[in-house]
């Protein structure tokens, strides 16, 4: 089979599918001294510029919509189905602090995380079990998926929209970042100190932990559309 014949197939294969397909799954389908990662660039290159973009994500590959005509061929529709406020926020903390068991989601959130949420996340296939943490009871550890990334068009997870990114974009209230908050560790340090002094800075303690909870606006940030009346897809 010749180079061009190899770029047919691999194209052939791409199309065919929805998801994005691991090199195993491209390497079954060509011959054995195929050079995939060779022809993988020479395909993405092929398509530069056009309605269809060849990316990877995570590690697999898929063609989707041009990045600069996305927006023209959206289209919204009406679904029954929403997502809860304790949905988005489990969401939205697994996929910026991964890996992390459920104890840590819930000290995050500050309130106990139900089973049916991480089932229906789990159903959804954005978030999948991890690696087992060595500690004591073994906890299992949650991270995203490859579909998570596909669904929001992030090549890697890396790719998520930092603290900064948010603010300059209006996604993210302009809060004083936790660093800027004074220290109160030596709270009760000091004997002579007067009752309203205490209540002020236990005041600035509890205001360090809400601003510590950010990820509502993160949820924001990076479901939206999968809340309120409906959802965004690309055709």
């Amino acid at each position: 089979m010749t180079k061009d014949e190899q770029l047919k197939v691999l194209e052939a294969v791409l199309f065919a599918t929805n998801e994005p397909l691991s090199p195993k799954a491209l390497h079954e389908r060509l011959p054995e001294e195929a050079d995939l990662n060779m022809l993988l660039q020479d395909l993405k290159a092929q398509y530069e510029g056009r309605g269809v973009s060849l990316i990877e994500v995570d590690g697999h590959w898929a063609f989707r919509t041009s990045s600069e005509i996305a927006e023209i061929l959206t289209i919204e529709k009406d679904v029954n189905k929403k997502m809860s406020r304790a949905m988005l926020e489990t969401m939205a903390i697994i996929a910026y602090h991964q890996p992390l068991t459920r104890a840590e989601i819930e000290n995050i959130r500050g309130v106990a995380t139900h089973r049916g949420t991480l089932d229906t996340l789990m159903e959804m296939e954005w978030v999948k079990p991890g690696r087992r943490r060595e500690t004591p009871g073994r906890p299992l550890t949650w991270v995203t998926t490859t579909k998570f990334l596909d669904h929001f068009q992030l090549e890697q997870i890396n790719d998520l929209p930092g603290l900064e990114d948010l603010k300059a974009s209006g996604l993210l209230d302009k809060r004083p970042a936790i660093d800027t908050i004074p220290d109160t560790g030596d709270l009760f340090d000091s004997a002579d100190q007067s009752a309203e002094e205490m209540l002020a800075e236990q005041e600035k303690r509890d205001q360090m932990d809400s601003d510590d909870r950010f990820e509502d606006d993160i949820t924001n940030a990076i479901i939206s559309g999968s809340n309120d009346l409906g959802e965004e897809e690309d055709v």
